[in-house]
Formats: structure tokens, sequence, C-alpha cells
């Protein structure tokens, strides 16, 4: 990830806080998702109107070092805008799972893929299901395998 460009923090309060306490405990508080007690990772990438960088806590699916980070936005009719800012910059994402850091090689799942990572991601987050359950979208699951 390029360091040239400085971090805009989210506009939702619950977002900035996370990511903040994250960050500067290094990986050691906020890495659950509210009061859930389910583990979540930090997702760094590139804005892809803003040219800055952004960061997103995102639930914690893992599996041979492989990561799944699922667009779900609770189920809503639209995809969250961090979902885009992936798709834009592919190459300019990073993972911190607990004090780990690293970058990541990402792309969108299909067909067979999708379905085995979409289990995966709903048996370590079950609401996964119910929010696909809300919406007439096909929640997308990305997959970020780390790079060297």
């Amino acid at each position: 990830m390029r360091s040239d460009n400085e971090y805009i923090p989210s506009a939702y309060d619950w977002v900035r806080e996370q990511v903040d306490k994250y960050e500067t405990s290094d990986g050691e508080e906020g890495t659950t998702l509210r009061d859930t007690g389910l583990p979540v990772i930090i997702v760094t990438m590139r804005g892809r109107k803003s040219q800055k960088i952004r960061k997103a806590p995102v639930m914690r699916v893992e599996y041979n070092n492989q990561y799944a980070i699922v667009a779900s936005k609770g189920g809503s009719e639209t995809h969250p805008e961090w979902y885009y800012n992936l798709l834009a910059y592919p190459d300019e994402v990073q993972i911190q799972d607990g004090a780990a850091k690293f970058p990541v090689s990402i792309r969108e799942l299909v067909d067979d893929e999708r379905i085995l990572w979409w289990e995966r991601a709903v048996t370590a987050y079950p609401p996964y299901k119910e929010y696909q359950a809300k919406t007439t979208r096909l929640i997308p699951v990305i997959l970020a395998i780390p790079r060297k």
C-alpha cells in the first residue's frame, strides 16, 4: 500500500472508534464486533473517489491463512461503499489480524467457491444468513490472500 496519502476515518462513530482502538492497541483491544464477542479484522484500502486511505472492521472469516471479506451491510439493499473501494484498487489492500499486518491480493468469488466461503462466513458469523434473507441482492464474498 502506498503511504503517500492520508487516512480519512469513517463517518460512522462506532467504525472510527473501533479502528482506532484496534490499531492503537496493536490488535489487543477492539478485536470483536461490539457486544457479540465475535472477532473482527481491519481492512485498509484506498478510497475510489477520494484516493485517501480508508479502513473498515469486518468479521474475521479465516481458513488456511486466507480470509473472506463479506460485503453484507447488515442485509441492506446496497453494497457497503468499501466494497467498491476494494474492487477499484485490489492491489492496495491490507489486513490487520490482531498484531499482524500484511498486504493481500483480493478477488470476488463466484459459483461453488463463493458458496464454500459463504458457508464458512455463516459459521463464523451466523447473522449473515439473516442478512441474505433480508435483501434481494446476492451479498458479495471477496477472498483475500496474503502476499509474500
